[in-house]
C-alpha cells in the first residue's frame, strides 16, 4: 500500500473569510475578500506564484497542529533544534454593539515555549490569482502592500526589517502579526489582538454549548459543526461547499473543479444539520439566501450560485502549476449552466419549516400560494426532461431517478403547505406531479436485481438512490428497502465501508475514488432500514479518514484511505452531522445516552 496522502492544513474563520494554515506555518490559502475573490495567498496551488507567510525555524523542524477546543482557532506547535514555539492563527469574530465583528482580519500570534528560537517571518501576498506581484512599503510599525483594489496592511510588533530583508530573529516574547484587507488595526496591537483572542475563544465555546448534542459522537459532531459554520458568508447567508479550488479528485485525474459556490442541490441537507444541532439562526440565514435566489428567478433555477446569489461567472483555466501538479487549475464552474432539475424539489423542501416550524409565522407570509405554484410550475415544466443529475454530468443527459425523487419529496412538501394555508387546488396540483414523479421513479425500477437504477433505461446503480430510502419513499422496514440497499451495497460498497457514486464511464473516464458524503448516506440507510448496530461501526470506521485535525475531504482513494478533492468538504461533514443525528434517532434515546 502507497503512503496514504492526507491535506496537512486547518482552518480558521470568522464567516467572513476562511484561511488555510499548513503545518509548516505557511497560509497555504487565504481568498480576499469574498471566499470566491482571488486568493491573497495561494501556495496551495503554486508554490511560486502563491505568495506565502510563513513563521519558520532556521534549519530542520517537526511540527504538529490542534484546535483550541471547542473553536476554530488553530495552534501550530513547532519543535527546532534551538527551541520550541507556538503559532496560534484565528479571525477575530464576536458580538459588538449588537452585531457580529467579523473583519477581514487574520492574526497571528508567536510565543516561545522553550529554549531560545530563531525564526523568520515571511509575509508575500499576491493578487490576481499571482499574476500580480505587490509593492511592499514599510511605514512607522506596518507595511503596506500595494497594487490591490484596498489596502492591504500588515501591522506587527515585529521588526519590520528582519520581515523586508527576511533575516532571523530570536523569539523570546510573544510576538503579533495582523494582516487586514480594508480597514487597517490602529489600535494597539499587543492589548488588542489579546482581546480578540479572548473573545473570539469565548464565543465559539458559547455558540457549542448551543449545540443540541452530548455524549454520542460528540466530538465529531462538534468539530463538523464548527467547520461548516465558517463556510456559511454571513453577510447573505450562503453555505458554500468549500473554500477551495481544483484540488483533484484523485492524483491525475483532471477532475479539478471550483467549489467556492452555494449548490441548491444541498440546501435540503444542510438545513437538517442545523436543524439537527438546533442552530436555528445559520438555517434561518440560510433559508433567506435560498428564498432570494428562488423569488429572483423567473425562468430556471441554476444549479449553484456565488455568495451573493449571481449566477453571472464563467469557468476559466490559470496559469498556475496546479495542487502537486495537478492541472487544470480552474475558477468559477460550468456546471452552472447544467440543467439539474432536482432543484426546485430542493427549494420546496427548504420552505417547508416556514409551514411546519412554529418559529415561523407564516401568516406574515402574504405571498404563500403564489411562492409554491411558482415552484410547482417549475417542477411541472422540468418533469419530463432529462437533466445532468446531481453528479453534474457534462456531455449525458438522462431521466436520473435522484432527480425524480426529488421532484416527488417537493411535491409532497407542497401537499403539507396547501393543508397549511387550505388552498385545495395546489392541494390537487401537488398530488398530481407528486403521481407523475412516482411513474417516473418506478420506470427505474429492475424488477431481476431488485433495484432502483440510476436512471430510466439504464442498467448503472448509483448511491444518490439511497436517499429513496432516507427520504421515505421506500419503506424502511419493507422488502423493497432491504433489497434495494443489498443491491447498491452489493456494487458500490468497498470492504472498508467506503462507497462509490457510480462505476461507470463518465465525460471523464471511470471515477476512481469514493465519495465520503455517500458513505454517510449509506450508515444513514443502515439505521433507516434497522441494521443499527452496522450503521454505528461504519460511522466508526468511517472517521480515521479526517486528517489530523478532524477535517474530512469530498473524496477518499478505497485503495490506501487518501485523501483528495476540494478540502475540507462540507457536506463531507453534513453528511457526518446527520448520520450521527439518525443513528441517535434510531436508537430512540438521547443523544447523549
Amino acid at each position: 500500500m502507497q503512503q496514504r496522502h492526507i491535506y496537512d492544513t486547518g482552518i480558521i474563520g470568522n464567516c467572513a473569510f476562511i484561511a488555510h494554515v499548513h503545518k509548516n506555518t505557511n497560509i497555504a490559502w487565504l481568498c480576499w475578500p469574498r471566499f470566491d475573490s482571488s486568493f491573497i495567498f495561494g501556495g496551495l496551488l503554486d508554490e511560486e506564484k502563491g505568495g506565502h507567510f510563513s513563521i519558520l525555524p532556521e534549519g530542520e523542524f517537526t511540527s504538529t497542529q490542534q484546535y483550541i477546543e471547542n473553536t476554530n482557532i488553530l495552534e501550530t506547535i513547532v519543535d527546532a533544534p534551538d527551541g520550541k514555539y507556538k503559532v496560534t492563527d484565528y479571525a477575530p469574530r464576536f458580538q459588538l454593539y449588537e452585531r457580529f465583528f467579523k473583519p477581514l482580519m487574520l492574526i497571528r500570534k508567536v510565543e516561545p515555549i522553550s529554549g531560545h528560537p530563531r525564526v523568520k517571518v515571511c509575509c508575500k501576498p499576491i493578487g490576481d490569482y499571482g499574476a500580480n506581484q505587490l509593492q511592499a512599503v514599510q511605514g512607522s510599525n506596518h507595511i503596506e502592500f500595494f497594487g490591490l483594489k484596498k489596502p492591504l496592511r500588515l501591522t506587527t510588533n515585529v521588526s519590520l526589517n528582519y520581515i523586508m530583508d527576511e533575516r532571523y530573529m530570536v523569539l523570546n516574547e510573544p510576538k503579533y502579526l495582523v494582516l487586514t484587507y480594508g480597514l487597517p488595526l490602529e489600535a494597539p496591537i499587543v492589548s488588542t489582538a489579546e482581546d480578540f483572542l479572548v473573545r473570539t475563544t469565548a464565543y465559539w465555546r458559547q455558540w457549542i454549548k448551543k449545540i443540541g448534542i452530548e455524549n454520542m459522537y460528540q466530538a465529531e459532531v462538534i468539530r463538523s459543526s464548527l467547520a461548516l459554520k465558517i463556510h456559511q458568508y454571513e453577510d447573505t447567508g450562503a453555505i458554500i461547499a468549500a473554500s477551495t479550488t481544483s484540488l483533484p479528485e484523485y492524483d491525475g485525474s483532471g477532475r479539478n473543479w471550483d467549489y467556492r459556490f452555494c449548490w441548491l442541490r444541498d440546501a435540503y441537507y444542510i438545513l437538517n444539520a442545523f436543524n439537527n444541532i438546533g442552530h436555528f439562526e445559520e438555517a434561518d440565514q440560510y433559508f433567506h439566501f435560498i428564498a432570494n435566489v428562488a423569488m429572483k428567478e423567473d425562468g430556471r433555477y441554476h444549479p449553484l450560485y456565488t455568495v451573493t446569489g449571481s449566477a453571472d461567472f464563467e469557468e476559466k483555466i490559470l496559469d498556475l502549476k496546479g495542487y502537486k501538479g495537478n492541472q487544470p487549475v480552474r475558477i468559477g464552474n460550468q456546471a452552472v449552466e447544467h440543467i439539474q432539475n432536482d432543484t426546485y424539489g430542493q427549494v420546496m423542501l427548504s420552505l417547508l419549516p416556514l409551514y411546519t416550524d412554529k418559529r415561523f409565522i407564516v401568516e406574515e407570509r402574504q405571498d404563500s400560494s403564489l411562492w409554491i405554484y411558482s415552484i410547482l410550475n417549475k417542477i411541472e415544466k422540468a418533469i419530463d426532461e432529462p437533466d445532468a443529475g446531481i453528479w453534474e454530468f457534462r456531455t449525458i443527459a438522462q431521466y436520473h431517478c435522484y432527480t425524480n425523487l426529488f421532484q416527488w419529496a417537493g411535491c409532497r412538501a407542497a401537499i403539507k403547505v396547501a393543508k397549511h394555508i387550505g388552498d385545495e387546488h395546489l392541494l390537487q396540483k401537488a398530488r398530481a406531479l407528486m403521481e407523475r414523479a412516482t411513474e417516473k421513479i418506478e420506470a427505474c425500477y429492475d424488477e431481476e436485481r431488485k433495484v432502483y437504477t440510476q436512471a430510466i433505461g439504464v442498467p448503472h446503480l448509483d448511491a444518490s438512490t439511497l436517499q429513496l430510502i432516507m427520504m421515505h419513499y421506500l419503506d424502511p422496514n419493507s422488502q423493497r428497502a432491504r433489497d434495494h440497499l443489498a443491491g447498491l451495497e452489493a456494487e458500490l460498497l468497498t470492504e472498508d465501508g467506503l462507497f462509490y457514486r457510480y462505476l461507470h464511464k463518465d465525460d471523464f473516464g471511470k471515477p476512481q475514488t469514493t465519495f465520503l458524503v455517500t458513505a454517510f448516506w449509506y450508515v444513514e440507510a443502515l439505521a433507516c432500514v434497522g441494521r443499527t448496530e452496522e450503521a454505528m461501526m461504519r460511522f466508526a470506521s468511517l472517521m480515521k479518514y479526517t486528517n489530523h485535525l478532524g477535517l474530512l475531504s469530498e473524496d477518499v482513494d478505497a485503495k490506501d484511505g487518501s485523501q483528495w478533492g476540494n478540502f475540507p468538504q462540507a457536506y463531507s461533514h453534513v453528511g457526518l452531522m446527520n448520520a450521527a443525528y439518525r443513528i441517535s434517532k434510531k436508537l430512540d434515546r438521547p443523544s447523549f445516552l
